[in-house]
């Protein structure tokens, strides 16, 4: 394939295609000199450089609508970028950085590429002994191929950036400028993958945490021969590792290589893999994936039952069959409804979450709590269902106890299991968050699978209680027992709402929960003045639920627009270079590490040492202070951090003792190793 590119570069020039030149940092095209269908310009985060550091420069390229760029690997057809500097003296250049790239496959032909705007950032050095002042002209000649789905065309254009070494003061704009490129930048996985190639297959194995989230996983090899590149690749997970299996390339040299695995929309990590033993194949993997995710949501499911905002309702189901006698039809017709309205919000919840994530949505399971204005409609909800449990006032179509015949009842049914669904699902990560990270992994069909396994296993008492004749006699006949349970039933509804506020709390602040505890507490009023209505015949019911949409929508109103700023544990401190600085200056101890929730050496370094009891001790009998920085989501602060300290991922350790420099500790800790630091 590569021959083919070249040919295509050839052919393009001899037919004529002149390529036009401007000094002037604007990118021309082929055809007689034209605009060019990629526009670029070369940028530098810091006009003023200081000597003895640097400052990170980028080429920032705009293909037209319809066209495309090519990544450092263009696949199966087209051309990478190609640059050459002309440099001042005491100047250099590092490697150029890509970005995680997108796939394009026209004609049977994957094409590795950008379709929309995107930056190859590099590291500019500048020598300690330039002068501050001096003038610092950066020139570069570049080339690239511009193309859509039909024609491509080769552009180029000359550069110029002209910099003066100075204080090294980087402005407000270039810097969220600059952070918003790196972000798009692949980050080293930090563990090693294995790979094996036999049968003309290609396998992969790589370290990745089963809690770590993933989506839209490509591998895009850096080297030419490992894998053919318009094969299918398929994805499964083995507990801490991915399996990727594909058709392998022709021509591999073997030995180590390297690629980026896209996790995400335009965010992946780079990897180092060696030929090693790779267990199981993915294919086969996936099936024993979509088994193990379909078994864990059942079960996971099955134990929702007993969550306090589930067990209720599935209490006043239960009572609906004791109320039901006999009446076989009815009631398999009302478990059905239920049943139907559990699985189908499980599927929408679960099809929603996998289209937002699609779209580059960073949202996972339960992503409708992250919104407060949803919580506070549950919350204002359930406390209606405690209340109407506790007997304040009467809701016979939430109860659905005395019409379960009819379609009024079926009605009833069904949304009551789509209100039990929607509430539990925050209530899924600790039985089953490896099943739910294995949906976003699998295909289409078995992902919904799974979001509807968990449904049915949140429906399963109540199935069971209707198809099996001999459980439903177990139930006790009807009687004045009923309304003691159902008043019982209240306080774990209670208890619900409190979660509720209290969750309310963690994402808008204290005025955040002040505000969803008074809308609760004006509806209860009005349930009140409700109840004392339908004991003397009256109704109301209608000016109720007016009522409780305007302080729906009063409250969502009048809630705070963003999340308090969130503070800092007993156990560690959020890093924050301004903190450090301001520490070390005091001549505190520090014990600064920076982890992610996908590195597996981080968190096996934080369990076996870390977080260890003996470890803390000394470092509170020392007065150390723990920083910690979280990279889970690549934050542009800790990017910048960690380029300062000459690394480009984590796990990264590092001691300051009073009045010294910073150590960097091994990437492998153990208690004594951190005990010691303090002795």
């Amino acid at each position: 394939m590569r021959i083919f590119q070249v040919i295509l570069m050839t052919f393009a020039l001899l037919a004529g295609l002149s390529i036009a030149h401007s000094p002037d940092a604007q990118a021309q095209g082929a055809f007689g000199g034209g605009p060019a269908h990629i526009a670029s310009a070369l940028e530098a985060e810091s006009a003023a450089p200081k000597p003895g550091e640097g400052t990170t420069i980028a080429l920032a390229m705009a293909p037209a609508a319809g066209w495309h760029g090519y990544w450092l690997n263009p696949g199966d057809a087209g051309l990478g970028m190609t640059v050459d500097w002309t440099l001042p003296k005491g100047v250099s250049i590092g490697a150029l950085r890509y970005p995680v790239p997108e796939t394009l496959l026209i004609s049977g032909l994957m094409n590795h590429v950008y379709e929309g705007p995107y930056a190859v950032l590099a590291d500019l050095k500048i020598a300690a002994d330039v002068a501050p002042g001096t003038k610092l002209p950066i020139r570069a000649k570049a080339q690239w191929l511009a193309c859509t789905d039909k024609v491509c065309v080769p552009e180029s254009g000359e550069l110029v950036l002209k910099l003066v070494a100075g204080d090294g003061m980087v402005a407000p704009a270039a810097r969220g400028r600059f952070d918003g490129w790196r972000t798009h930048l692949p980050r080293p996985l930090g563990s090693e993958a294995t790979y094996a190639i036999g049968d003309g297959k290609l396998r992969l194995s790589v370290p990745f945490p089963a809690s770590a989230q993933a989506a839209d996983i490509h591998l895009f090899p850096l080297a030419e021969g490992l894998a053919r590149y318009a094969a299918p690749q398929t994805v499964s997970r083995q507990g801490d590792r991915l399996l990727i299996e594909t058709d392998a390339g022709e021509g591999g040299k073997g030995g180590t290589v390297q690629a980026v695995l896209r996790t995400g929309d335009h965010v992946g990590f780079l990897l180092t893999a060696k030929p090693g033993e790779v267990a199981g194949g993915a294919g086969g993997g996936q099936w024993g994936a979509i088994l193990a995710a379909l078994g864990g949501a059942l079960l996971g499911g099955l134990i929702l039952n007993i969550m306090p905002c589930v067990f209720p309702i599935l209490g006043l189901k239960a009572m609906s069959l004791a109320r039901a006698g006999g009446d076989e039809r009815t009631v398999r017709r009302e478990a059905i409804a239920y049943t139907l309205g559990v699985v189908a919000t499980c599927v929408a919840l679960g099809g929603l979450l996998l289209a937002l994530r699609a779209a580059g949505g960073a949202v996972g399971w339960a992503f409708q709590l992250q919104d407060p204005r949803i919580i506070l409609a549950l919350l204002l909800l359930v406390t209606a269902i405690a209340f109407n449990l506790a007997g304040l006032f009467e809701l016979r179509a939430y109860g659905g106890g005395d019409r379960l015949a009819g379609q009024g009842g079926m009605a009833g049914s069904f949304w009551t299991g789509a209100l039990v669904a929607f509430v539990a699902t925050p209530c899924t990560g600790p039985f089953m968050a490896a099943a739910m990270g294995a949906a976003l992994l699998l295909p289409l069909p078995a992902a919904l699978a799974v979001f509807a396994g968990l449904g049915l296993g949140l429906a399963l008492p109540f199935l069971l209680l209707a198809y099996i004749p001999a459980l439903r006699r177990r139930l006790p006949r009807p009687g004045d027992w009923m309304g003691r349970v159902q008043r019982i039933l209240a306080i774990p509804m209670f208890l619900t709402a409190l979660g509720l506020a209290w969750l309310l709390g963690q994402q808008r602040g204290v005025s955040g929960m002040t505000i969803g505890l008074l809308a609760a507490l004006l509806l209860t009023l009005m349930l009140w003045w409700l109840g004392g209505r339908q004991r003397d015949g009256k109704g109301g019911a209608l000016a109720v639920a007016v009522v409780a949409v305007a302080l729906l929508a009063g409250a969502s109103h009048v809630l705070p627009r963003s999340a308090p700023t969130a503070e800092s544990s007993d156990a560690h401190m959020a890093f924050d270079a301004g903190k450090l600085a301001e520490l070390r200056a005091a001549g505190k101890p520090v014990f600064l590490y920076f982890t992610a929730d996908w590195c597996l050496t981080c968190k096996a370094n934080e369990a076996a040492a870390i977080d260890r009891a003996e470890t803390r001790a000394a470092f509170d009998k020392a007065g150390a202070t723990v920083m910690v920085g979280d990279w889970t989501n690549a934050d542009p602060a800790i990017t910048r951090f960690l380029e300062s300290q000459g690394r480009s991922g984590v796990p990264l350790y590092l001691w300051y003792a009073p009045g010294k420099e910073a150590q960097t500790l091994p990437q492998l800790l153990t208690p004594a190793t951190l005990t010691g630091l303090v002795r």
